[in-house]
């Protein structure tokens, strides 16, 4: 579960409440706050990682060289009524002021003309055009609704999409400046917004290696119409997806992504790339404690196509109710996981591609696909397996087993990093060229957790080579029965 961290949680108690609820990573989204709020929220994070022991990522969400975004200077959200008329302007002011919206871009209103539609953050609230007034907007609500703090914009004419980004970089200054504090302060995942093709996402990926002694993980953000038409690519290209619904729903027609949905999340099963499902999961909870039907049926949805995460924005940043979103998350998810299982529904992830190119890769992805079958077929109680990159866990994860994924690691990057993969419990220890010293070891560990019991059966799968030795024999496979 990815939370949104914004000024409702920002606090260390309710950063706690959230990690205890099920948070498994952090994210900040810097199109708001301040750089001195991101990092006190980085630090504590940290700080409730090293004095409770929890395992909780950081991603910073880039901006991207976006031209609509729009401010009404409250920290909160704003409720819109029909027919009230606003004024949209380029002008910086501090503060707020009555019906009055600011713009992040001077050139917002360039090209719209009277009559336009305005529609913010995909239809959260619309708007006519009954003015220009030099560079400014003059606009009409003509359907009510609730407008958040730095909310996104679009027009549309006559029913078509106003095109607004042609010729901008991915990433813009400030996305750089942003990713400077995001390596500086070692966050887990960096979150790149308006993704256009594989190249921006392989760029970004080279720079933040040459920068960083840590492995920080790319994640490409499937939010327009240029990225679905390079799918395949953009998700070979990154460490990770995020189907960004909110901004998609802009760009192609509302009911085209249920669909669309569906086709990212199974392009990046065949692909092994954990995939998050984000935007307007439980909106309503945002200023209500308990959401509609609907929005669960979402999240079950979400989860029934194989996601790997699921991520709260407005619900947890801003809402008075994120903890309980929390809950309600955790146990949507884990009801329909419980009925998928009962169903036996893994066998439709049958026949995925293989990935593997080299002997190595080919035998730990049927070592994997094998342990599952085995996992679910013995009715094992765990699965451990024993990792320097996380490869292998992945591979686990991609096939959905029965059991839980114990992620053995030594490297803490990869250890924040599996925070991303369905099913993967990850563990930091000290690991060993002994493998019976190190199984004995974290069969210890986990029981002493109270997370398996004596006569519990273990499945134990490894990736772990010693650096002596060059050949693929220690990728291995064995089931023990705790004692």
């Amino acid at each position: 579960m990815v939370c949104t961290i914004g000024p409702a949680c920002c606090s260390m108690e309710d950063l706690e409440k959230l990690a205890m609820g099920g948070m498994n990573v952090a994210r900040l989204n810097m199109c708001h706050n301040t750089r001195e709020w991101h990092l006190d929220v980085i630090r504590k994070i940290k700080q409730l990682n090293h004095e409770k022991l929890f395992c909780i990522s950081v991603m910073i969400d880039t901006e991207g060289s976006q031209i609509h975004v729009v401010d009404h200077g409250e920290p909160n959200s704003v409720k819109v009524e029909e027919d009230s008329i606003w004024l949209f302007t380029a002008i910086k002011f501090e503060g707020s002021r009555p019906f009055t919206v600011k713009a992040n871009y001077a050139g917002f209103s360039e090209g719209i003309e009277v009559g336009d539609e305005l529609v913010i953050d995909g239809g959260m609230a619309s708007f006519e055009v009954i003015e220009k007034v030099g560079n400014d907007l003059r606009c009409k609500c003509t359907d009510p609704g609730v407008f958040l703090p730095r909310a996104k914009l679009s027009f549309r004419r006559n029913g078509i999409l106003v095109e607004r980004n042609h010729g901008l970089p991915t990433l813009s200054k400030k996305d750089w400046d942003d990713i400077e504090f995001g390596i500086a302060e070692g966050v887990d995942f960096i979150a790149m917004s308006f993704v256009c093709d594989a190249d921006s996402v392989r760029h970004l990926k080279k720079y933040v290696s040459g920068k960083s002694s840590r492995s920080i993980k790319v994640l490409a953000k499937i939010e327009n119409l240029e990225s679905l038409q390079k799918l395949e690519e953009i998700v070979e290209a990154s460490d990770g997806i995020m189907v960004a619904r909110g901004d998609l729903g802009v760009d192609i027609p509302l009911e085209q992504i249920p669909t669309v949905q569906e086709i990212i999340i199974h392009v990046c099963r065949q692909l092994n790339k954990p995939v998050i499902v984000a935007s307007q999961l439980l909106e309503s909870m945002v200023e209500y404690p308990t959401p509609t039907r609907a929005e669960v049926a979402d999240v079950s949805e979400a989860v029934r196509q194989y996601a790997d995460a699921l991520m709260l924005s407005g619900e947890s940043a801003i809402g008075p109710f994120g903890q309980k979103a929390v809950s309600v998350l955790q146990m949507a998810s884990s009801r329909m996981e419980l009925w998928s299982r009962e169903e036996n529904r893994q066998s439709a992830l049958c026949g995925q591609r293989q990935l593997g190119e080299s002997l190595h890769d080919r035998i730990a992805e049927q070592i994997c696909n094998c342990a599952v079958d085995m996992a679910n077929n013995l009715g094992v109680d765990a699965i451990f397996v024993y990792t320097k990159h996380g490869h292998m866990a992945s591979l686990l994860s991609r096939n959905r087993p029965n059991p839980p994924i114990f992620a053995f690691t030594n490297d803490d990057s990869t250890r924040m990093a599996l925070n991303l993969q369905w099913g993967v419990i990850p563990v930091l220890v000290n690991l060993s060229d002994d493998m019976e010293t190190n199984i004995a070891k974290t069969i210890d560990l986990i029981k002493m957790k109270g997370m398996v019991k004596y006569g519990d059966a273990v499945l134990v799968i490894s990736d772990l080579t010693p650096a002596h030795v060059t050949s693929t024999a220690f990728q291995s496979i064995q089931v023990r029965t705790i004692v």
